[in-house]
């Protein structure tokens, strides 16, 4: 068989359904394959950012392995930023491309360059296959590489040439493999010990409790040890309701600021995350002084990378978590510390509710009201995937995320995710409505996906908060003016997106997508029940205030 239908049954015997790409040349052999394997359903996009950003966000909300279809070297070129956001995400996925005919190689033919080179440092493994007798085994590797955990992206070269040559060597299959790892008990033992001894202890969810399905084995834990639970700053998932009294929020972007969120704790429990991606350097520990440090994680080199733990476990997620919830007693105090969270959540919720009626009249509209109008308007069980940055406060006061597959957001600060990551979470099928919330600047990085959004007929509900600045910027271009002691009263320079304003309605209008642009609050909940109402994506361009 060609090298072409080695690769099309490899992802058939590895359950891909569908395949995210951008068409070029190069990859001629896979689109002219397509027509023999109709299970496979081609996701095509106009940017290859756009695609890989689609990707990220499908195989986590799908639990299936991405496949990415890109064009030759530029087109690497332009997802780079997306892989680095999947790399940060530890979605696992396969992404190739096209290359020129190996046999031009030393002709320097047009799009060439050694795209190996050009995807290693943002992927798990890069490689190109030379032969087609090579395309099976290093496909099959590929697989396995991108799902071990941390799991994350792979790069794979096709040469249009090798895509074509004959080969006996079959199309890989799927091993059967059981590598939830279980928790060494006397680990567990340990951390029970140091647990039992806290009198304040608290935890964070990374990713992994949400991708291990772990979140209610979690609250369990956290009821019986009194814990307060953080997220960190940035997360593509939610490891625990945010409607439970133990919710507190999420950590700060630099060291003393997280020391200070944790300055009321003696032990800190760090499951499954990276801990912590800081924007900020400032000297210090993110512990205070004296602050036990337990870590839970599935791969070793994350465990204790950063820091030095008091106790560390290296095991399936939700194994660990079972075997810790299993293992441990009530907390010292944890029914009294149950009880004052409960009632600092029902202080928060008054604060919250005093901010929105606080801002409720303002004109632009408020980032609180605005968000309590859009909650109003949309479907019970939505599902949102979020890119509001700097609304992201009033977003998570405003609406609960009950369950992992409530709420989807990137990793590792590129912006541009949201508005593309959206088609991934609508063609992974969950079954519920979706909207999609984004920040005007952050939205024009994948504005193309649009057009997806209408050529494949997905039903997702656009929300551009359109403030007419990079409202993060400004807020950024402060605190370095305050950590760098830079005495300035010079205004915000090239972070107003006006002269001309972007008009979102008439760019959605032109990729085929219905839009509506509401300018006033009380028409907030009544455009968004619309847009969902009429099954077909939607954009809506709400008017925002600015920086304050």
């Amino acid at each position: 068989m060609r090298g072409r239908q080695v690769l099309m049954q490899t992802l058939i015997n590895h359950g891909v359904e569908r395949i995210f790409g951008n068409p070029g040349t190069t990859e001629s052999p896979l689109l002219d394959s397509l027509l023999d394997y109709p299970s496979l359903q081609y996701v095509v996009h106009l940017h290859e950012g756009v695609a890989v950003g689609a990707a990220n966000f499908y195989a986590q909300a799908s639990g299936k392995t991405a496949f990415v279809n890109l064009h030759v070297a530029p087109g690497l070129g332009n997802a780079i930023g997306m892989i680095y956001g999947a790399l940060k995400a530890n979605s696992p996925m396969v992404v190739t491309a096209g290359q020129q005919d190996t046999r031009a190689r030393l002709r320097d033919p047009v799009l060439g360059h050694d795209l190996v080179a050009m995807a290693a440092p943002v992927t798990k493994w890069s490689v190109q296959v030379e032969r087609a007798d090579e395309l099976g085994p290093i496909l099959q590797r590929a697989f396995k590489i991108a799902n071990e955990a941390p799991a994350g992206p792979v790069f794979v070269a096709l040469p249009i040439n090798m895509m074509e040559q004959e080969t006996e060597i079959a199309p890989g299959k799927p091993a059967t493999l059981f590598a939830a790892s279980r928790p060494d008990p006397a680990g567990i033992a340990a951390m029970v010990k140091l647990l039992s001894a806290a009198k304040s202890p608290a935890i964070v969810a990374g990713d992994d409790v949400a991708r291990a399905g772990a979140d209610k084995t979690l609250a369990k834990l956290v009821e019986k040890l009194g814990a307060s639970v953080w997220f960190e700053g940035l997360r593509a998932r939610n490891g625990f309701p945010t409607d439970h009294p133990a919710y507190r929020g999420t950590l700060a972007f630099d060291a003393p600021g997280v020391a200070k969120q944790f300055a009321g704790n003696d032990l800190v429990l760090l499951i499954g995350g990276p801990f912590f991606e800081e924007v900020w350097y400032a000297p210090g520990a993110p512990f205070p002084a004296g602050c036990k440090v337990l870590q839970i994680e599935a791969a070793p080199a994350r465990l204790a990378y950063n820091f030095a733990v008091d106790a560390g476990v290296v095991a399936d997620v939700g194994a660990a978590l079972e075997a810790l919830e299993a293992a441990v007693g009530k907390g010292n105090g944890a029914a009294q510390r149950n009880e004052a969270m409960k009632a600092q959540k029902g202080a928060d919720d008054a604060a919250q509710n005093a901010r929105v009626e606080k801002a409720w009249s303002r004109s632009p509209t408020s980032m609180a009201r605005c968000m309590a109008e859009i909650k109003a308007g949309a479907p019970k069980d939505v599902v949102v995937v979020d890119e509001t940055i700097t609304a992201n406060l009033d977003l998570f006061k405003t609406f609960t995320f009950k369950g992992p597959g409530d709420y989807f957001s990137g990793r590792g600060g590129g912006i541009g995710q949201g508005v593309a990551g959206a088609l991934g979470v609508a063609v992974a099928d969950l079954k519920r409505p979706i909207l999609c919330l984004s920040g005007d600047g952050s939205s024009m990085y994948s504005i193309q996906a649009l057009w997806t959004a209408a050529h494949h007929d997905l039903p997702i509900v656009f929300v551009i908060l359109a403030n007419r600045e990079y409202r993060v910027l400004k807020h950024n271009i402060d605190a370095y003016r305050l950590r760098f002691e830079v005495k300035s009263n010079k205004p915000y320079a090239h972070m107003d997106l006006t002269v001309p304003a972007l008009g979102f309605v008439d760019l959605a209008r032109g990729m085929g997508v219905a839009g509506t642009h509401v300018t006033k609050a009380d028409g907030i909940k009544a455009a968004v029940a619309a847009a969902f109402a009429s099954g077909k994506p939607h954009l809506l361009e709400i008017e925002i205030e600015g920086k304050r």
